[in-house]
This record gives structure tokens, sequence and C-alpha cells, in this order.
């Protein structure tokens, strides 16, 4: 087996790559540092129309296998300025309204950053029996502003798009923390497999298409768009999924995963056999360790998408640990995305010397 751990130029790329704003529907910004990266380490980058990013090694083979990620990640949108100047908001994607009070947020002007914070009204002047929830009804940002033409003439309109500035960090040597690790540690993981494929001096018979998709979070649409694009033959998905070892999750209905317990390998009926066992058999043979879950009807990520485009497309997802999902302190484990580039890494190399799944 190969070794891979991950290093300091690698972090900091990782670092850089989750710090920028890739809002769903405006993931430019995060798009070029991911592709600065990942131009070392392909013979060709490309971008679709809404701004999937595709790095190719062998553009010119017949037989095309996707490894894939998304860059996007869940925002707000302003959806209403009040006269007294505070705005309201709508969900771009699944944001969690309740961690939303006291947060800080960034609004994105065509004047540049707009600095405001959620808002919630003070512990001493809630009434219990009256005592309201957080929701999208009335979640506010204020933003300092003391009427509606102030908040205008700073630049924000109905539209903007509003993220939070949570920063990257690295927690007990271990974990990583950070906004945005849906999906950028997938990004941060096929980047290091291409890298890896270069060091190794590997030679590839099919092309190989690094896809970092957009728009996954409000219905897969990148991922729909470029597989009609690429008309792959396998794609080998990778996203996050739940921790189910952290407080108030029920294992029987999540699943048993725990972090730093390896890569999660997936079954569900958008997952072909085929090449869900090609990847159970590298893990195994290659003393990689992994975790298995059922997702009975749909998994829920770019695999959907990839499984029943075209004529059908071999697809496969794993998946990482992922603790507090759509919030701004997601953590994954260190060895887990170590241990998913070997996993990616390997099983390419065995598809490599097995052609059965590039067969018309």
């Amino acid at each position: 087996m190969s070794n891979y751990s991950i290093n300091s130029d690698s972090i900091k790329f990782l670092e850089k790559y989750l710090n920028e704003y890739s809002p769903t529907g405006c993931e430019n910004e995060g798009q070029k540092i991911w592709m600065n990266h990942i131009s070392s380490y392909v013979e060709k980058v490309q971008t679709d129309l809404y701004g999937t990013a595709v790095g190719i090694i062998n553009p010119n083979s017949p037989y095309k296998l996707i490894i894939e990620a998304h860059v996007d990640e869940i925002s707000w949108y302003v959806n209403y300025i009040t006269e007294e100047g505070i705005i309201y908001v709508s969900r771009n994607g699944g944001s969690d309204h309740q961690i939303a009070p006291s947060k800080r947020v960034i609004i994105h002007t065509e004047k540049g950053f707009v600095h405001g914070v959620f808002g919630w009204p003070a512990i001493h002047t809630r009434k219990p029996s009256k005592e309201k929830s957080p929701s999208v009804d009335n979640l506010f940002i204020d933003i300092g502003a003391s009427c509606k033409t102030e908040v205008i003439n700073m630049g924000v309109h109905v539209g903007c798009v509003i993220t939070y500035p949570d920063k990257f960090f690295v927690m007990n040597n271990n974990y990583f923390v950070s906004r945005a690790l849906d999906n950028k540690i997938g990004g941060f993981i096929i980047a290091e497999v291409a890298k890896m494929l270069i060091e190794n001096d590997i030679d590839l018979k099919f092309g190989l298409y690094i896809v970092n998709s957009v728009q996954e979070e409000v219905g897969l649409k990148g991922a729909k768009m470029i597989s009609q694009t690429i008309k792959p033959n396998v794609a080998i998905v990778t996203d996050v999924t739940h921790d189910t070892y952290s407080p108030m999750i029920e294992k029987k209905i999540q699943g048993d995963i725990k972090s730093g317990l390896g890569p999660v390998i997936v079954y569900a009926p958008s997952i072909h056999k085929n090449i869900r066992e090609l990847i159970i058999n590298t893990a195994n043979s290659k003393k990689i360790h992994f975790q298995r879950l059922v997702s009975s009807r749909y998994t829920g990520t770019d695999t959907d998408a990839f499984a029943y485009s075209n004529k059908g497309v071999s697809s496969a997802l794993i998946s990482i640990p992922l603790k507090y999902m759509h919030t701004t302190v997601e953590m994954v484990h260190k060895n887990d995305v170590e241990q998913a580039v070997l996993l990616i890494f390997e099983t390419l190399q065995a598809i490599n010397n097995n052609n059965q799944f590039f067969i018309d």
C-alpha cells in the first residue's frame, strides 16, 4: 500500500480553500483557489456555464472516470428590509436557523463586505410563557443602520448573499474544524488524489475527470449538468455523513458511524454493486479501515445525479464522518481524510487493471 499523510503544504491549501467563501450560486472565489491548486497535477482545467470546475488527466481517452466533490456552502439571502433598517432572511441551501442567533455574518454586496449580526432579544426581556424559538420567520440581521435608506446606501439589497465569517482551525491535533467542510473536505481529498497520481507516476489507461461541482446544496444541480457534458463511465463521489456518536443522534436511524474509524462506504439503490465491491475489496486488500452505511432510497448526494444520468453511470459514494453538519463548527478527523485519499488512490489503480467498467 502507498503511504500518505497530510503535510503542511496541504494544510495551507485546505485552510485557504475553506476560509474563502463559496455560497451556493456564487462559488467562483472558492473555485479559483481549488482550480489554481489542482492545475499543477492535471493536463487541463475547464469550467461550465454555472461554474463547476474540472481537472482532467488523459483528456483524449474515450474512457472516462469522475472523482467528485461539491464546492458550495450553505448561506442565506437578504429577503426583506424593514423601514427601521432590520434585515430578514431566507435560506440558500439547508442553513440551520437554530444556530443563527448571536452569530456574526458577512453580507456580500457590490460595494464589498458588510458586517452584521443575527440579533436576538435578551433573556431578561423574554417571558417564559411567550418565549419563541428561532425560525426563518423571526431571524433578523442588524448591520448598525438606523433606517432602510441607510441599509441600501451601504450596498445591501434583496438578493444579497449572507455567509458566516468563521475560519478553519485544527483541534487537538486530530480534528479539522471549519464551516463548509461539507463538502470542501471532498474537494481537498480529490485534489490530494490527483497529487498522489503525479507523485507516484501512475500511468492511467482512462481519462480521469476531477470534478468540483456547484449547487449541490439546492438539489445536485452542478452534478446533473456536468454529467451530461462529460458522459462518464464511472463516478466515485465524495461527501460527508453524520458522526452518529455525537449527542442526540439516533444510531438505529442514522447508522453506526464514528469519526476516526475510517471513511464510509455507502449502500443505496443509486450505488452500483460492482464498483462498490471493488472499492471494498481494495480497502480490504490494502488494509484500509472503513465503515458501512445504508441509505435506503437515495443518498442525498451528487451520487444520485450521476447514477441516473445519460444511460446510467456506475457510481459509488465514499463519505467522511462529520460532526455538527450545517453549522459553523463542522468537524472531521484527520485519519478519516487520509484514509479516504488512500482508498480512492488505490481504487483508481485497481480500476486501471480492470477494464470491465469501460465496456459499453
